[in-house]
């Protein structure tokens, strides 16, 4: 397979669209944009932007010291998170289903 190469540009907006967006993965990103994972990984890392999600722990227990009223407040402040980004997913599939729909009625085949 050949290699592909990028302008410095398109590698800069790749960068800030990562760095921009708090809740976005570099899965997500790269597959967005059509390149490989660990093409913006690589870039991102060479930009001094620091990756989320590497260093956390995959265990459901709290942090230490934190109070279960800490833990509460936590745990609804992401629900919130959660549901929101679910709203916001419903509303774009919505949006891709109706743009779907009308493509597909212009289709004469």
């Amino acid at each position: 397979m050949a290699r592909k190469t990028y302008s410095a540009e398109f590698r800069r907006d790749a960068v800030e669209l990562y760095r921009v967006t708090p809740t976005a993965t570099v899965a997500g990103i790269a597959a967005d944009l059509g390149i490989m994972d660990t093409t913006l990984s690589g870039w991102i890392k060479a930009a001094g932007v620091p990756i989320r999600g590497q260093s956390r722990s995959r265990s459901s227990a709290p942090p230490p010291g934190e109070t279960p009223e800490a833990e509460v407040a936590r745990l609804r402040a992401r629900v919130g998170e959660l549901e929101a980004e679910a709203r916001k997913l419903d509303t774009e599939r919505q949006i891709l289903r109706a743009a779907a729909k009308y493509f597909a009625g212009e289709t004469n085949w």
